[in-house]
């Protein structure tokens, strides 16, 4: 028989093996990077998605039979004691997801979970290089540059410096910063795909601006392949729409903070998800929502756009995310079943985003008060959402609901904006089409409907339900029409 400390002890244990293996993939991708191992890295970020719920089952599977109420109350006190206080944060949702597995948690049962992740802990700052460039620019990026040590050989390293110093005084000087002072960056390299970054600050006389130099390990050498400096940039690198970084955050709270300087209107959890925590991005997101919820007098109602065939969408004002479930039903001509939408939902968090889709967290019993839906959005949730959806008394529980970050439906969007916005819109949603079958992602249906626009502008997909590979698809040319409005009819000829 189990007690509390047993029981604390193998959650903890859990967590440890979690956060070695998470160290050591990072330490991974950087030797993969540094070699080239390109599809070694592939697979590392795939090894990584799984790495959080594997540990998390583990433990569940070990303390199945210990999952009594009183004692896991125990436990929770016991294991505050084990947990490490650098990652309080990723210890309690770590603990929180094994105590909602076991005891199928409805809502939220504080006796046997943490609350408020996060909160806590002990202060932390992130270890930084910084480099006087007052006098010489182009020496203090070449020494950066080189004490990354990302690779052996740079290919051109003067000439890459003395472009990357080209834009940075460039753009000081656009925003009339004065003379430049130093540069400061991160000493955790972030790993993502084929691309190694220094992110930091540039500081200057009148202020400071942010900083990501991108780096290519190509044949010939490391290279620079791009400086980025503008807010929009940087926002869409910490995109939702991109892959984790690899990147040695040992104080992820930290790290976020840190982050959040240079990046003041990222959400946390989109922060924590960014360098790989994403299990705690989601817990961050579930504080946010309570807070919202508890404090606002709007109520959720259908978001905007055309009605959706296979999901429910809604939304509630001031909370930058939507709410996607799974309708009961599919009306002709949808021919697809819940299953296969799960998977498609899967298959995009797995895959390489390219920038161009959402990627969506999945929450399971999650329970609001019954007052902060609208009548409408309730007669819709009753009548096709019986399946994802309990009403009862105070409260609807949302059994299997998908939670992503909120865009203006492209449709929407070219009807609303003016004519240069709109045409830039439509031109960027070719673009998108073009990045998703680089990624080897065919959308399916690429209706405007089912793609939307970004607080940056940036167009992306998701709806997913008709999503495939394009090496899965058989393409063929477009008949000869002997009629002109053919061409723009919804049958076939």
């Amino acid at each position: 028989m189990d007690t509390a400390v047993d029981v604390a002890t193998a959650v903890h244990q859990g967590l440890a093996d979690f956060l070695s293996g998470f160290l050591v993939a990072t330490d991974t991708a950087a030797s993969h990077f540094r070699h080239r191992e390109w599809e070694d890295l592939y697979l590392l970020a795939r090894h990584r998605l799984d790495l959080y719920e594997s540990h998390v089952s583990a433990v569940v599977d070990r303390l199945r039979s210990s999952a009594g109420t009183a004692l896991w109350t125990e436990a929770k006190v016991a294991f505050v004691d084990l947990a490490p206080v650098d990652v309080s944060d990723i210890a309690a949702t770590f603990f929180n997801s094994v105590t909602r597995r076991l005891f199928e948690t409805v809502g939220v049962d504080s006796a046997v979970e943490f609350v408020a992740p996060g909160a806590g802990g002990v202060d932390r700052t992130v270890a930084m290089r910084a480099v006087d460039v007052s006098s010489n620019l182009e020496a203090g990026l070449r020494s950066l540059l080189l004490e990354a040590d990302l690779a052996p050989t740079w290919r051109h390293l003067t000439r890459d410096v003395t472009l990357a110093g080209d834009e940075i005084r460039q753009r000081v000087r656009y925003l009339g910063l004065g003379d430049l002072q130093a540069v400061t960056v991160a000493e955790p390299v972030f790993y993502r795909g084929r691309s190694a970054y220094l992110v930091g600050f540039v500081v200057a006389e009148r202020g400071d601006i942010p900083l990501a130099i991108a780096i290519h390990n190509t044949v010939p050498g490391l290279a620079i392949g791009a400086v980025l400096m503008e807010s929009t940039q940087l926002t869409a690198l910490f995109s939702y729409t991109r892959a984790s970084f690899f990147v040695a955050a040992e104080h992820p709270r930290a790290m976020v903070q840190w982050l959040n300087e240079l990046l003041p209107h990222k959400a946390s959890h989109e922060l924590y998800s960014a360098i790989g925590f994403r299990k705690h991005g989601k817990t961050e997101l579930f504080q946010d929502i309570k807070r919202h919820v508890g404090s606002t007098d709007h109520q959720f109602v259908q978001s905007r756009g055309i009605r959706g065939m296979v999901m429910i969408v809604f939304d509630v004002e001031g909370l930058d995310v939507v709410f996607k479930l799974i309708r009961d039903r599919f009306p002709y001509p949808k021919q697809t079943t819940r299953r296969a939408i799960e998977a498609k939902y899967r298959q995009v968090h797995r895959h390489d985003r390219a920038g161009r889709m959402i990627d969506a967290y999945s929450f399971a019993n999650l329970r609001l008060p019954l007052s902060v839906f609208s009548e409408q959005l309730l007669a819709e949730l009753r009548s096709d959402a019986t399946r994802s959806v309990a009403i009862d008394g105070e409260h609807v529980t949302l059994k299997h609901v998908y939670v992503e970050r909120k865009v203006i439906p492209l449709d929407v969007y070219v009807r609303e904006a003016n004519p240069i916005k709109a045409e830039a819109a439509i031109i960027d949603y070719g673009r998108a089409i073009k990045n998703l079958a680089a990624a080897n992602i065919f959308p399916g249906d690429m209706l405007l409907k089912n793609f939307g626009v970004t607080q940056t502008g940036r167009v992306v997909f998701y709806d997913y339900d008709e999503l495939c590979k394009v090496t899965e698809c058989r393409f063929r040319d477009i008949p000869e029409s002997t009629n002109p409005h053919d061409d723009m009819s919804a049958d076939p000829w």
